[in-house]
Parts: structure tokens; sequence; C-alpha cells
């Protein structure tokens, strides 16, 4: 058991993060024409709009709000947030995006396995992709009710200082993890599996965000006589 704490949560974290960037610029440079969102938009448009717009704006919140929220150090906030406040915070952001990211993911998986059309073009990273993501954010949500039981921050300050020494290079991440619920553990585990997954999948187009859209000129298009 000590094993398995020590290699999910001090080794997995850079193996899944070696992945995801390694395989990431190795797929853009030698796999363009497989680098896409591969939208099924075109192939029906119906219940599209409402399903990706909620899985889209929820999941940019959480990640967001993960990267704030286990990034930021304890002193930055503690003059004017407490520990408690800030999981209290945490909470209620963390189950609004949750539950759009989890209603939106519910019925794009919904419409890919029922729809005739978008399940033929749909492939089986595709799925397992969508499928574990769903299950991500239900996880996520499920942390909630163990976290009423914390209401004074002690486990997010422990997975904040997990995560903080794992992005610092800092040895013995897992031992910040001592006595944390395993709901929590799953939920990271999960979470690092999507990181290396990410570059063998669809989810590449996430680096692919339209920046330079708002500085490029505008482009002149007329109809033809």
């Amino acid at each position: 058991m000590d094993f398995l704490n020590r290699f999910f949560f001090d080794i997995y974290p850079y193996l899944a993060g070696t992945v995801f960037l390694v395989g990431s610029w190795l797929r853009y440079d030698y796999g363009q024409y497989s680098w896409r969102a591969g939208s099924s938009q075109m192939l029906s448009k119906k219940g599209m709009r409402l399903a990706s717009n909620l899985f889209h704006i929820g999941i940019i919140g959480i990640l967001l709000g993960h990267f704030v929220g286990l990034l930021t150090p304890h002193w930055v906030y503690e003059p004017f947030l407490s520990a408690g406040e800030k999981q209290l915070l945490a909470m209620v952001a963390g189950g609004v995006f949750g539950a759009l990211t989890l209603a939106g993911g519910a019925l794009l998986l919904k419409r890919r396995l029922t729809n005739e059309r978008v399940r033929a073009t749909s492939s089986f990273a595709d799925i397992l992709i969508l499928s574990l993501l769903v299950l991500q954010a239900a996880l996520g949500l499920t942390t909630i009710l163990f976290s009423v039981q914390h209401l004074d921050g002690s486990e997010m300050l422990k997975l904040a200082e997990w995560a903080q020494s794992i992005v610092t290079f800092r040895g013995g991440a897992s031992q910040y993890l001592a006595g944390v619920d395993i709901i929590f553990r799953l939920h990271m585990v999960l979470g690092m599996t999507l990181f290396l997954l990410f570059p063998f999948c669809r989810l590449v187009h996430i680096w692919s965000a339209p920046v330079e859209y708002l500085t490029r000129r505008y482009q002149l298009v007329r109809n033809r006589r």
C-alpha cells in the first residue's frame, strides 16, 4: 500500500506530466493532420449548443479554480481569507462549475452514443475521454460531501501542499496526503491520467486557442458577382 501511495503521488505526477508535454510536442510536430477538435456539429446541431456551452464554461472554471486554489501559497491569501473560508469558496464555486461540466458532459456523451451520425464518426478514444471527463466531474462533486466534514480547511491545505511540492520538485510530496479521504485520491489519480491521455486524443485542440485572432488583420470577403 505504501508503494502504491508513493507511486501515484510521488512518481505518477511526473510521468503524466512528461507524457503530457513531450507527447503534445511530438504530435504537433509529426501528426498535425490529426491535430483537430473533431467537432461533430456539422453532422447534427440538435442539443449541441446547450451541451457544449455548459461543458466548456464549466471545465474552464474548474481548471482555473484548481490552478489558483492549489498552487497559491497559503501566506498569499492568509491576511484576508482563512483556510476555512477559502475552502467554502472552493466548494461553492467548484459545485457550480462542476455541475455545469457534469450536465454538459453527460449531454454530449448521450448525443455521441445515441445519435447515429455522430456515433458513426466517433472513435473509441472520443468516447473514452468524454466518459472519463464525465466521471471526473462526478468524482469532483462527490468530494464536496467529504469537504463538508473538514470546514476548517485542513484537507484543502494538505492537497495544496502536495500540489505545490510537485510543481516545485520537492521530494516526498505524498507525505502531505496522510489521512486524506480516498475519494480525493481517486479524483487526483484520474485527473493525472487525463493528462497522460491528453496527447493521444482530441484534447490537444486546447493548445490551439485562437489567440492570434485578436491581433490579425481583417479579411475582406466579397460575394462573387
